[in-house]
């Protein structure tokens, strides 16, 4: 018989058993390449490693942490911490899988408080590099050095702390090895996940060291001071605090201003419960906060904290922890959508006058709360998010929440956000005028396409919209207003003024459109959404996702305006959409927030419809260019923007007016060289 025709014995035993050719037969994976797999999914580069050690160093109680690093992490990387340090009896428990101190019960898992839990970062990676620990518990005579590679256990000298040393990372994985970048880029993302980690714990100091060099340090400071020292100065002084509290959850940290937007989403920071996270949930809701106030595709910069009970988040969903899962999506999404609202609503010359206000005599005094709050009862107090500890937090005499006292180490902002009307925007409704939404369509709808009458007997635009005009302010009293006395106009486009810091150049048209656009903003929030029933439904073909949505956020389309039900099992159907809306295309909107509602539970679509609605009307109603002013008007367009929100920047995101101090004059011209 020819031996090319005899079967092999595997194929023969495939043959015997009935089971197709080629197939392998399930068993155990041996307990190397397990921790392998795991480490794939833990360790992606030499920055994870610093990640996962950092995390347990910071969980051992730690003060002070050292980062050392040779060829950006990839053939030495030690951390060395001061905490309270791991028994000799314990270390060789350290290194096997899914082995910790952290957790020891499911509900312990439901309510983590710790930065580590899953007890395999050491493991993983001691199966892809040579790993030694050196550790001294608290009170012990020596050190103990673990060896993970043999298992050998030896003396040593430290002080009380760990330190965790891994070299020639990836060196038994040479594939993977292959991916890892340049060592100058490897030792950037090093710093990048320290960085992370210091501007969570500003109470402990860092150190980063490579090829024997000091590379960056922070010593242990208040918030503010680290913030300032890992981003930078410039971006303490272009960023506004961030302060709210509802509930079991308050929200802290800095937002940058609008003009100091960036072209790329690199100075963005999360964190929840002390833990930096990428959550596309709080990203977006910070995003939607700059709607309106950010040009172009410019990305705003963060430093945002979290806080929530344990119980209210899910941080076991994700193999490095780096997303979370909440209980109640749509409350966190509204909570720091209106925190961050809150803090961009006051102008930069509301805010100066405040101060200038509060530093006169003739002030009114301040309110000693000093911070904005909104003292409601969370959505999870009134059905829709259940307490798991069943404590509401402490309660005034009227039954709402008592207000939060932050830790003193955060320093605590002017007293603009103080006031019982709590998520209101910040700027007190009643110094601005109520312009009813038919006012302003009668004055879009009269105005014509080359702009607005010039002739000096056509009524004032300003006057139209209800600014009042204001007599010329004395020059002793320039000082006195943030945006100063108006004193000419440039080419029918740009107002000058002058205040106590100099000068100030001022684009009229788009001052006058921001200051239209708020008006028509507070005249439509004061009014519910009323939909408009449609003769004959709209019908378009819809995925299951959609389907669902739509019918487990059937009241939160009412409340939107919209009544979207099932009309098959591939069908939806539209009966009413939002009255302001009548002209657009109805499956589109009704798609966009069906979209939003699935990923984000909650949609603000209709209300970006309709504010963009409302920014034509403002643009088209908004003094234009070439209109000659007088100085009375100027001086009432001056007094409108110090009393807007958002009048820094106009409805596209471009800047309103511009400060030339003295200095900078003088800088022009030379003087004092």
């Amino acid at each position: 018989m020819d031996d090319t025709l005899a079967p092999t014995a595997n194929a023969a035993a495939a043959f015997d058993t009935g089971a197709p050719a080629g197939r392998r037969a399930i068993r155990e994976l041996p307990d190397e390449l397990i921790s392998q797999i795991a480490a794939g999914e833990v360790v992606e580069r030499p920055a994870s490693v610093v990640r996962e050690l950092v995390d347990n160093a910071l969980d051992a109680g730690a003060g002070q942490i050292q980062l050392k690093l040779i060829a950006g992490g990839i053939r030495s990387l030690i951390v060395e911490d001061d905490g309270h340090g791991i028994p000799d009896g314990e270390l060789p428990l350290a290194i096997k899988r899914h082995a910790t101190s952290k957790i020891g019960t499911l509900d312990d898992l439901e309510a983590v408080a710790t930065m580590g839990f899953r007890g395999e970062a050491l493991a993983a990676v001691s199966s892809i590099a040579e790993l030694a620990l050196v550790s001294r518990y608290t009170g012990a005579a020596h050190a103990w050095r673990l060896e993970a590679r043999t298992g050998e256990l030896s003396p040593a000298a430290r002080a009380r702390g760990t330190s965790v040393e891994v070299r020639e990372l990836f060196f038994n994985t040479p594939a993977r090895r292959k991916f890892l970048k340049s060592e100058s880029t490897e030792l950037a993302h090093c710093l990048e996940a320290l960085r992370r980690h210091a501007l969570a714990r500003p109470d402990v100091g860092f150190a980063v060291w490579h090829e024997g060099k000091l590379v960056d340090q922070w010593r242990a400071a208040p918030l503010p001071q680290r913030i300032a020292e890992v981003l930078n100065e410039d971006f303490i002084a272009q960023s506004r605090e961030v302060f709210a509290e509802v509930g079991p959850m308050r929200i802290h940290g800095r937002v940058g201003l609008p003009e100091a937007a960036r072209a790329r989403a690199d100075m963005q920071y999360v964190y929840v419960n002390g833990r930096y996270v990428r959550d596309k949930l709080i990203s977006h809701a910070i995003r939607s906060a700059f709607d309106d106030v950010l040009h172009g595709h410019r990305q705003p910069s963060y430093v945002l904290f979290i806080d929530v009970q344990p119980e209210l988040v899910d941080v076991n969903v994700h193999p490095t922890k780096i997303e979370v899962r909440f209980r109640d999506g749509r409350e966190i999404h509204q909570q720091v959508r209106r925190a961050v609202v809150a803090a961009l609503a006051l102008s930069r010359s509301s805010e100066d006058g405040q101060h200038a206000a509060e530093g006169s005599a003739s002030a009114e005094p301040a309110t000693p709360a000093g911070r904005q709050r909104w003292t409601g009862t969370p959505a999870w107090e009134q059905g829709g998010m259940g307490n798991a500890s069943g404590a509401s937090g402490p309660s005034g005499a009227d039954g709402q929440t008592a207000a939060y006292e932050p830790p003193a180490a955060y320093a605590a902002p002017s007293a603009r956000f103080a006031g019982p009307e709590g998520w209101r925007a910040p700027i007190p409704t009643r110094a601005q005028t109520a312009l009813a939404l038919e006012q302003a369509e009668a004055l879009y709808a009269s105005a014509p396409r080359g702009g607005l009458p010039t002739s000096p007997a056509a009524p004032s635009a300003l006057s139209a919209l209800g600014a009042a005009p204001v007599a010329p302010l004395p020059s002793s009293q320039a000082g006195e207003w943030p945006l100063g006395r108006a004193i000419a106009q440039i080419q029918g486009v740009y107002v000058l003024a002058e205040n106590a810091q100099g000068l100030i150049i001022i684009d009229m048209h788009a001052a006058h459109e921001r200051v239209v656009y708020e008006r028509l903003k507070t005249a439509l929030g004061e009014t519910r959404i009323d939909s408009q029933p449609l003769l004959i439904p709209v019908t378009f073909a819809a995925t299951p996702a959609e389907i669902a949505t739509a019918e487990a956020q059937a009241e939160t389309l009412q409340r939107l305006g919209l009544d979207i039900a099932p009309l098959s099992a591939k069908v939806l159907a539209v009966r009413e959409r939002p009255a302001l809306l009548a002209g657009g295309d109805v499956v589109e909107l009704a798609r966009g927030v069906l979209a939003e509602l699935a990923q984000f539970d909650a949609s603000h679509a209709i209300e970006r419809a309709q504010h963009e609605i409302l920014a034509t009307m403002a643009c088209h109603g908004a003094v234009r260019a070439n209109r000659q002013l007088t100085i009375d008007e100027m001086n009432a367009l001056l007094r409108d923007m110090e009393r807007t929100e958002r009048a820094d920047q106009c409805n596209h995101g471009r800047p309103t007016w511009r400060q030339l101090t003295l200095r900078d004059l003088d800088a022009l011209f030379l003087r004092g060289r």
